[in-house]
């Protein structure tokens, strides 16, 4: 690859990042820490910038590290961001805070998921609450939007689907509009083929967040599960591996349901000891 080549591959790719953040060229020079002019000249391919810079650039854009290494190629430097297997050595620190988290949220269910939504690791709760869910949907890797909203998942026991769905469809789309990737752009058509029609307006709200209205594990069982989600993330790493993982815990929305996710979690954990 030639330099002149090479400076438009990465000019063509910030101008992609800037236009896909809504940032002007002044508003990116500015957190940059450079000028207009300067990076105007990169944008042309007028300008070839040093490594730093274009560091500087990703995160100003907040371009995720995995692309961040992209820009760094594209511009002929080496990464800068290591990418580490999760069942290495090295991350054993934080395969281990991980479990506890997991664990200290116990009897509510919570997993870890990655960019694209499939499995790394889940509680108990997680696997009481999929009891019934068809054994080709849990076989690795498993997508948790996809054992959510499948109709052999669980799609049949929520009831409001057609509200749930869409919470989670327009959660992956967004997230494909911020951060652009060929498996979630796949993942949400899949989805959307799964999902019943879009409701014409929510009406189910619990005034802050859309919940998840479930039916108990036990057909037998008529009680509903209420609950909401929350998301966290690793907002400073800097290994491309940790970066990408989510944390996504349930929450009862009510006390009946903090008392049923309780007996179900007690239910299953005698009942393994028998």
């Amino acid at each position: 690859m030639t330099s002149e080549s090479t400076r438009d591959g990465l000019a063509g790719a910030l101008r992609k990042w800037r236009t896909r953040r809504r940032v002007s060229q002044l508003e990116l020079a500015l957190r940059a820490g450079t000028t207009q002019r300067h990076l105007s000249f990169i944008e042309s391919g007028r300008s070839a910038p040093g490594r730093s810079m274009i560091i500087r650039l990703g995160e100003a854009l907040d371009v995720p590290i995995r692309e961040r290494n992209e820009l760094l190629l594209a511009a002929g430097f080496a990464p800068a961001y290591p990418e580490t297997r999760l069942d290495g050595p090295q991350l054993a620190p934080i395969r281990a805070a991980l479990e506890r988290i997991l664990h200290g949220h116990l009897p509510y269910p919570a997993v870890v998921v990655d960019r694209h939504g499939d499995l790394v690791s889940a509680n108990t709760a997680f696997h009481v609450l999929t009891t019934g869910v068809a054994p080709h949907l849990l076989e690795a890797p498993v997508s948790v939007p996809r054992v959510l909203l499948h109709p052999q998942g669980l799609a049949s026991r929520i009831i409001n689907l057609d509200e749930w769905a869409w919470h989670i469809i327009d959660s992956v789309q967004a997230e494909n509009l911020r951060n652009p990737d060929d498996r979630l752009g796949r993942l949400a058509r899949d989805l959307t083929h799964l999902a019943p029609p879009r409701p014409s307006a929510s009406s189910h709200h619990l005034g802050f967040a859309v919940p998840l209205r479930l039916r108990a594990p036990d057909p037998a069982d008529g009680r509903e599960l209420t609950l909401i989600t929350t998301l966290t993330h690793f907002g400073t790493a800097t290994d491309v591996t940790i970066a990408e993982l989510r944390l996504e815990a349930f929450l009862p929305a009510d006390r009946s349901t903090s008392a049923q996710l309780a007996e179900l979690l007690s239910l299953a954990s005698s009942g393994s000891q028998t």
